[in-house]
């Protein structure tokens, strides 16, 4: 699977910001596939994801990209979160985080699932705070994680850990799962409640 370029990223990056999107990914996948999410403030809508793909597959003639498919989308339950911007945006939602490599200062431990807290430190220093889920914190010893009584889960400690943004290998969003019928829960826009998506060959 080849990489996506620096020269590429931006490139998409600068297209999807002119249009009024903020880019979320853009990854290169078997068959030939470019697939590229994006986000709004106002979440995503079909209508989004084509108007969008219209003006990459021009820009991509011009530019000469190679590729087989164009798929553009809305990041979905499971939004990749990259950057600092990121993790700011999602401050007060939960997330799993993968370090790079197990962490002395969290307890030798390389994955977590928490609610981000802040991000704090100054540009190139930033580091989350993350409030451990309690079955998380419960195991944070090092104990096999079983299946805990409520009484359990409620006095469990609270447990917050800081990393290093430059330790995490990969962090997403936890999907928030809303059941509520279409009518009342919005059915034109999905942002992260969903996944919208327009593919072009």
């Amino acid at each position: 699977m080849a990489e996506v370029t620096s020269d590429l990223y931006r490139t998409v990056e600068r297209t999807v910001g002119g249009l009024g999107y903020q880019l979320v990914d853009v990854e290169r996948l078997g068959g030939g596939l470019l697939r590229v999410s994006l986000d709004a403030e106002n979440g995503i809508g079909l209508e989004d994801c084509e108007r969008v793909s219209r003006q990459l597959s021009h820009l991509f003639a011009v530019e000469q990209v190679d590729y087989q498919r164009l798929e553009v989308s809305s990041p979905g339950l499971d939004r990749r979160l990259k950057g600092a911007e990121d993790f700011a945006r999602s401050v007060g939602r939960e997330i799993n985080v993968q370090l790079y490599s197990p962490s002395a200062a969290a307890g030798g431990r390389k994955r977590f699932r928490g609610c981000l807290l802040q991000l704090v430190g100054g540009v190139g220093q930033e580091r989350l705070q993350l409030q451990l889920t309690t079955d998380e914190a419960l195991a944070s010893d090092g104990a096999k994680r079983v299946r805990r009584s409520a009484k359990a889960r409620a006095e469990a400690p609270r447990v917050v850990v800081e990393i290093a943004l430059a330790d995490v290998g990969k962090a997403r969003l936890v999907p928030e799962l809303d059941f509520r019928p279409a009518s009342e829960a919005g059915a034109t826009k999905m942002g992260n409640a969903g996944s919208l998506r327009s593919e072009r060959k």
